[in-house]
């Protein structure tokens, strides 16, 4: 008799405990929410925080504060909001590298990026660019395809270290157009450029804010942008997909919670997300650091995610590419 008391204790504690749940996140939120970003302060991950927090805070009706925990690629922060309660006080304002490539390129990292979180929107594209020294005979994509593939070997590309977006974009290009093109790794993209624009470097893939100054300045050529379609953010500039159908290779940014944030709580983050990319001054800053705004549910999301992670594990599989 007793044992049924306390079983009958144990499943009404356990119904309220579920409907008390669920009124917290129909309340939620009733505090300040925090947005881990998982780079240091200043770069493009953070600004891009700092540019949402404000508009996202106003409309959620709390404040949002960034909190930058860098370390590891984006590791360190990422783990932190995957082992953090799952009442949507902690969101994390993640990218390419800490959820697409990152996986793919460390067997031993501290989280399941598909298991360990749960998407709430993505909110960001960073396309990149195509650059080429002036010296160079190729004027379109086509040119230089062209080129490359009468020099198989003899030409090559800058990136910004081994595993990088850079390379991948440049490896995602190779293994599209069929083309025998040698890496040479620098530290940073900056370091490299100096080497582009006298000729000891054939071709980098750059972000639109680094790369695109030294365009305007006459320095550099630009070829193509990675995105599948053309964008405002490099105007006259076509997409490289225009002659490798498909080829497409952005940084993506999204928010993302710990695994089984109540869908209430995806609902009232995701809403108030796609209010704010609609925002013109949001807009306008983005796209001063050479983001477009996304947007979307959180489905259109997920379904992006095992998109990335399976053409990045394509490429870093095929050409066995390594961190070291």
């Amino acid at each position: 008799m007793a044992s049924k008391h306390w079983l009958r204790g144990l499943c009404a504690a356990v119904v309220l405990s579920v409907g008390w749940g669920s009124v917290l996140a129909q309340n939620y939120p009733t505090k300040p929410v925090r947005l881990v970003v998982p780079f240091p302060a200043g770069g493009a991950t953070d600004l891009f925080a700092r540019t949402l927090s404000q508009k996202l805070g106003e409309k959620m009706g709390v404040a949002l504060v960034v909190e930058n925990r860098p370390g590891a690629g984006g590791t360190l922060g990422s783990d932190l909001v995957a082992k953090a309660p799952a009442d949507g006080y902690t969101l994390l304002l993640a990218t390419s590298s800490t959820h697409s490539i990152g996986p793919n390129l460390n067997p031993r990292m501290p989280y399941d990026a598909v298991k360990d979180f749960t998407p709430i929107s993505q909110v960001g594209n960073a396309p990149s660019i195509m650059l080429v020294p002036n010296s160079s005979p190729a004027k379109t994509v086509k040119e230089w395809i062209e080129y490359a593939k009468k020099n198989p070997g003899r030409l090559n590309y800058a990136s910004s270290g081994n595993g990088t977006i850079v390379q991948l974009t440049a490896e995602l290009f190779k293994s599209q157009a069929e083309l025998f093109v040698v890496h040479i790794p620098y530290k940073g993209t900056a370091l490299a450029i100096p080497d582009l624009v006298s000729g000891k470097i054939d071709v980098m893939f750059d972000s639109l804010p680094t790369g695109l100054p030294h365009v305007r300045d006459g320095r550099l050529r630009a070829l193509g942008v990675t995105s599948l379609k053309a964008t405002p953010l490099a105007p006259g500039v076509p997409p490289i997909a225009d002659v490798l159908p498909g080829y497409e290779s952005t940084t993506w940014f999204g928010v993302f919670g710990p695994k089984g944030l109540p869908a209430e709580v995806v609902s009232r983050v995701n809403a108030a997300a796609n209010q704010v990319l609609k925002d013109p001054e949001v807009v306008d800053r983005l796209q001063r650091l050479g983001i477009e705004p996304v947007g979307g549910t959180p489905a259109q999301f997920t379904a992006m995610l095992a998109t990335e992670s399976s053409k990045w594990k394509k490429i870093i599989t095929e050409r066995k590419i390594t961190l070291d």
